[in-house]
């Protein structure tokens, strides 16, 4: 077979493999809303019980995330693919890993899990005795669940480690199945709650087992079915114990810029989630005082949850995907200390990206009254609070997708320290804000709250052009500013097609067609969603916005449908030192709902998108690592001229040979 055939064999086994992973996604995401709209079927969205529920199902992600995500992420994870390397693939170092986190992960959950009073004693506030031992019973059940999310994201970058990137991709949708088994339960037992109110007076183990429990379930089952592909790979993994020279401590020191920034963002979220349960807790006040009309009006912390959700869809689908496909072009210039080249990349993705994300930020505004009565759990009222939070949300979208797109340029460089002072600046601005809010009128607080983080996403873009100038010098504003403008011309037409589209389905009317039922505002949605999404594609071509194509190649080449992005012109002959650069981001930024996103652990190494290192001389020893005392070519900003590479320094000989690890190889 000639080359070029096995080539294109790659492209295509690779254009498959991403299709799968692209469906599994999509397959989720879909699944995941269908749990949250059972969820509030169940429960009802403005209710005591969910917003308790909500509130202590969010932290064992939070606490996970707190504790040990950044440890994960920026420390486990390239030791992960550099051990997978070895001879034996890894099979001796991994063993050893993957013991010693077991047994951390197991004591980190058993301590949070027995101190569940303590954590709801933080994380909540104005809770009555009632309220707070229902939130307690409900934490008993869901922390044990950071046991399971920390092995999940173990198993999952072992597998993509070794190559194997679908399993992680479709084990999240076996968990919501687990979750929507358990909502359907109960609603087919118990009752709605729009027929049958589930308050803290009739709720009992049985409602417990079947939201809280099969929650947890469904977490377990997410984890356990990767062991399944793990076994297949016959590593021959068994527990090993002995971790001397393992190399931990030396990744950690030099990922703790990383670290500090998931922890501030962690940190910020839990404190506003805190202030969050106040109107929950009031609303519940006012019921039992008998005040029902004024309780009505108050939004929880679900009407946030779910409102943040909905918010980070275009992100979530879009943003992601486009910033890890440029993310390798970026790295590419950075180890060229091209700056031309990265200022180039950051430019391209940001008016790419906003091709998407501006009409998903005018499409989520205009359609926020059906959206929010098809989430309502068939409550009207809740509708409208859900799409007063939403509508605040939704237009700062492209300035949440805009940061996230810039942070890849820090980490491309191989700088963990920039995103720490931008987390920094808005930690300090929502810790402040909330802190402040807290004080409003018990009425105004969610939707402070959805302002809050409105002004975070832009300030945090500022921030961001303000470190990025130090680096690059300029960021091609002017070709920037005039793509935005004329995809704003088109969102703008666009949004008011939808406008008239509602108008004639009586949308703006309390007693109009969306409002009168859940399947009619889903019909709404399904009719003035296309409607929308016709002009504004038609508007795109009458302004010239070429962007659209250039967002449409990757998307569609992740479909099977595309030619692969083409590889820049002479990259293949420069050999450049191998590194795992950590561009995870586990901090506030891109996060502002509490639910678990089994997406921020798929990420692996892109098949050949980096370019490798010259191949070892034929006498040359078998080591675990390459060569890291290579020194970094990413140029670093102005006080910091160059940065160590991420890893491990310690044992390079070969494998099976680690003196510190006790082995009957090394006896002989």
């Amino acid at each position: 077979m000639s080359e070029a055939k096995t080539t294109q064999s790659v492209q295509s086994g690779e254009a498959r493999s991403s299709a799968i992973m692209a469906a599994g996604t999509l397959v989720s995401r879909f699944l995941g809303f269908a749990k949250t709209w059972m969820l509030g079927t169940a429960l009802g969205l403005g209710s005591t019980i969910n917003d308790t529920f909500i509130n202590a199902n969010n932290l064992p992600n939070l606490i996970f995330l707190l504790v040990a995500g950044g440890v994960f992420n920026a420390v486990l994870v390239p030791q992960i693919i550099k051990a997978s390397k070895a001879p034996d693939r890894g099979a001796d170092y991994l063993s050893r890993l993957l013991t010693l986190a077991v047994l951390v992960l197991f004591a980190l959950t058993a301590l949070v899990t027995l101190a569940a009073p303590l954590v709801i004693d933080l994380t909540t506030q104005g809770y009555s005795e009632q309220q707070k031992a229902l939130a307690v019973t409900f934490a008993f059940w869901c922390l044990p669940q950071i046991f399971f999310y920390g092995l999940y994201a173990l198993l999952t970058q072992v597998l993509n480690a070794h190559g194997a990137f679908g399993p992680a991709m479709w084990a999240p949708i076996l968990n919501n199945l687990v979750a929507i088994a358990g909502l359907g339960m109960f609603i087919w037992i118990l009752g709605e709650n729009l027929s049958n109110p589930h308050t803290l007076d009739n709720w009992g183990p049985t409602q417990t087992l079947l939201i809280a429990g099969f929650s947890t379930f469904g977490v377990i089952a997410q984890t356990a079915i990767l062991l399944v592909p793990v076994f297949r790979l016959r590593l021959g993994l068994r527990p090993r114990f002995g971790w001397r020279g393992v190399g931990l401590g030396q990744a950690a020191k030099l990922s703790v810029w990383t670290l500090a920034t998931a922890a501030v963002g962690q940190l910020a979220f839990l404190y506003i989630m805190r202030i969050a349960t106040i109107p929950g807790a009031e609303r519940l006040r006012l019921n039992n005082a008998g005040d029902t009309a004024a309780a009505a009006v108050l939004p929880g912390n679900a009407v946030l949850e779910v409102a943040s959700q909905l918010y980070l869809l275009p992100h979530s689908i879009i943003a992601l995907s486009l910033a890890t496909v440029l993310f390798n072009r970026m790295t590419r210039a950075s180890q060229d200390g091209n700056k031309a080249e990265l200022r180039d990349a950051l430019s391209h993705g940001l008016r790419t990206m906003a091709v998407a994300t501006v009409f998903g930020a005018l499409a989520l505004f205009a359609l926020a009254g059906p959206l929010g009565m098809f989430f309502s759990g068939g409550n009207s009222q809740d509708g409208v609070m859900l799409a007063q939070t939403l509508t605040i949300l939704a237009l700062s979208t492209p300035f949440l997708s805009a940061n996230f797109m810039m942070s890849r340029v820090f980490y491309a460089n191989e700088d963990a320290r920039t995103p720490l002072y931008v987390q920094l600046w808005l930690a300090v601005i929502y810790v402040v804000g909330a802190f402040f809010i807290q004080f409003l009128p018990v009425g105004q607080i969610i939707y402070a709250i959805a302002i809050l983080y409105t002004l975070g996403n832009i300030l945090s873009v500022v921030i961001s052009v303000v470190f990025l100038r130090r680096l690059l010098g300029h960021l091609d504003g002017p070709r920037i500013a005039n793509s935005y403008i004329r995809m704003g011309y088109a969102g703008l037409g666009s949004a008011l097609a939808g406008a008239a589209a509602l108008w004639l389905l009586g949308s703006y009317r309390a007693d109009g067609f969306a409002w009168s039922s859940r399947p009619a505002a889903l019909v709404t949605v399904v009719v003035v969603g296309p409607v929308m999404l016709l002009a504004y594609l038609v508007l795109l071509r009458v302004f010239h916005v070429t962007e659209l194509r250039d967002l449409l190649r990757p998307l569609m080449g992740r479909l099977g449908r595309g030619a692969p992005e083409p590889v820049v012109e002479g990259t293949s002959e420069t050999t450049t030192p191998e590194r795992a650069t950590v561009s995870d981001d586990t901090g506030l930024i891109p996060r502002i709902s509490g639910e678990f996103d089994a997406a921020s652990f798929r990420a692996g190494p892109a098949v050949g998108a980096q370019r490798t290192a010259p191949a070892p001389a034929a006498d040359a020893p078998k080591s675990y690592l390459p060569d890291e005392e290579v020194p970094s070519t990413a140029l670093g900003g102005r006080f910091r001229p160059q940065v160590p590479l991420p890893g491990r320094r310690t044992y390079q000989g070969d494998a099976g040979r680690n003196p510190y690890f006790p082995s009957r190889q090394n006896k002989k």
